[in-house]
């Protein structure tokens, strides 16, 4: 008797603006279909040329789709000075209509809805047409540790005993949050409570998604599990599937930086960028430029034109001197740094970059997405947060996972200066005892993360756990 072909789950995955969450909401994707055969549709909210553009390379599979859900004005729904967390939220709402129409026009209905943290509000979506509804967390356990322990405590306890005390908030089982590195979302808990979104409906699920390994944040992984710190908070299942980063072949280097980089020497050049959203002040610009030529390190900095506002990118020159040094650098910067770096204005291929034989550093504004791509080319880092949950991850690199140094003052409230920027550079590339040692263990990560995404690791087994979730509800 011949044997019933069983029917691949698919599963219908939601993005977010921006390219924190496109890029690991599209990886997983990716993963899904190749390792774990799924039928996979991504509805994507774009409104920024980068994720437009992404949005353009092929995909490796027939069994992956991208719909981009069209675009939606919000400039009447909500201030213009609201917090992102709360404009994003808005703008992920109003894409809900679209959103349903797409999903009851397929002929193949998807069994699972995976949104990221802003499109929890879709979970309607998912009840109404029958499908298992999971959160992926883009960003760290941690974080979401921090987020779920938050919305259990409420938000007077934080504005009262963090924001306004400004004391470490203790997280059950995990690293304490101290207030100076604390989430921006924290700051404007009188305005906007952020962590209620978050938590209360991520424990009503039937899994949470993280963009971590076990090996990473074993203990906090831990304690998210355990009804004695936060499991009795979670109550679902913890599904680590990362580190989920881009590995986009079709990218190239420009011909100019190739030829340059192949020139220099193994691990010797520093790569310079605050990510696809991060700016610096004009006198912060100055001072990086004077630091990294004091450091006399090779360098390739990605630079954009100075902003008072360190998210001066995020949703949507002048003129230069003699040597075509623009006017936000020093003057003759060119001239005096030909010969040790290359400056690229507004974009470079990341990824290209830090797998580079000759690229040894990286300072970073520590988005979730840059560091993954740090740890798995096992170049250990500046860290330089800018916004968002960025000092968190500064703080878990630095104290956590040892593979990255940190000004001593706050990037975003003081002006970092060139003295101590030629200090950091010189750590991590020439290397005394604490930089050979990050070195080291940045090789370790790079290696246990390989194994958690290989058959049989982790990660992989996550994954293949959810897919097994699937096709019992397909065959229900």
């Amino acid at each position: 008797m011949a044997m019933t072909k069983v029917k691949k789950p698919h599963a219908a995955l939601l993005a977010s603006p921006g390219m924190g969450h496109l890029i690991p909401v599209l990886e997983l994707g990716k993963r899904m279909v190749t390792h774990h055969d799924f039928l996979v549709t991504v509805f994507v909210v774009a409104s920024d040329p980068a994720s437009t553009s992404l949005l353009k390379s092929p995909t490796p599979n027939d069994d992956l789709g991208i719909i981009a859900l069209p675009s939606v004005d919000i400039s009447g729904l909500v201030d213009p000075k609201a917090p992102l967390v709360a404009k994003l939220l808005v703008l992920m709402r109003e894409s809900l209509p679209s959103l349903r129409s797409s999903i009851a026009a397929m002929k193949c209905r998807p069994t699972a809805l995976v949104v990221d943290l802003f499109g929890i509000d879709a979970f309607a979506i998912a009840d109404e047409f029958g499908m298992l509804r999971y959160v992926f967390d883009t960003t760290t356990a941690w974080f979401l540790a921090v987020a779920l322990h938050s919305s259990s405590i409420g938000k007077n306890v934080i504005l009262e005993e963090h924001v306004k005390s400004q004391k470490p908030l203790k997280v059950p089982g995990c690293k304490s949050l101290r207030f100076e590195d604390t989430l921006e979302s924290f700051l404007n808990i009188d305005r906007f409570d952020g962590s209620q979104f978050m938590g209360t409906e991520m424990t009503k699920t039937d899994g949470i998604l993280i963009n971590t390994w076990e090996d990473l944040e074993s203990t906090t992984i831990k304690a998210l599990r355990d009804n004695n710190f936060l499991g009795r908070v979670v109550k679902v299942p913890i599904y680590p599937v990362g580190p989920l980063i881009r590995k986009d072949g079709k990218q190239v280097l420009d011909k100019e930086v190739k030829i340059w980089l192949d020139k220099q020497p193994t691990e010797s050049v520093i790569y310079v960028s605050f990510g696809s959203g991060g700016t610096l002040s004009a006198k912060q610009i100055t001072e990086l430029a004077w630091g990294l030529e004091q450091s006399k390190q090779r360098f390739i900095w990605v630079v954009r034109p100075p902003s008072e506002n360190a998210l001066g990118t995020y949703f949507t020159i002048g003129k230069n001197d003699g040597d075509g040094t623009p006017d936000y650098l020093p003057e003759g910067f060119f001239t005096r740094t030909k010969d040790i770096g290359l400056v690229i204005p507004m974009w470079a291929p990341q990824a290209q970059i830090l797998s580079h034989p000759s690229v040894g550093g990286f300072l970073s504004h520590c988005g979730w997405n840059s560091t993954l791509e740090s740890i798995l080319n096992g170049v250990p880092m500046i860290a330089w947060p800018l916004y968002a949950e960025q000092k968190m991850n500064a703080a878990l690199l630095t104290e956590e996972f040892g593979i990255a140094v940190r000004p001593k003052v706050s990037q975003t409230d003081k002006i970092v200066e060139r003295d101590e920027i030629a200090t950091m550079v010189k750590k991590i590339m020439v290397g005394d005892k604490e930089g050979h040692a990050m070195r080291t263990r940045i090789k370790e990560l790079n290696s246990s993360a390989e194994k958690a995404l290989s058959r049989g690791g982790s990660s992989y087994h996550s994954l293949s756990q959810i897919a097994k979730d699937c096709l019992q509800r397909l065959q229900a």
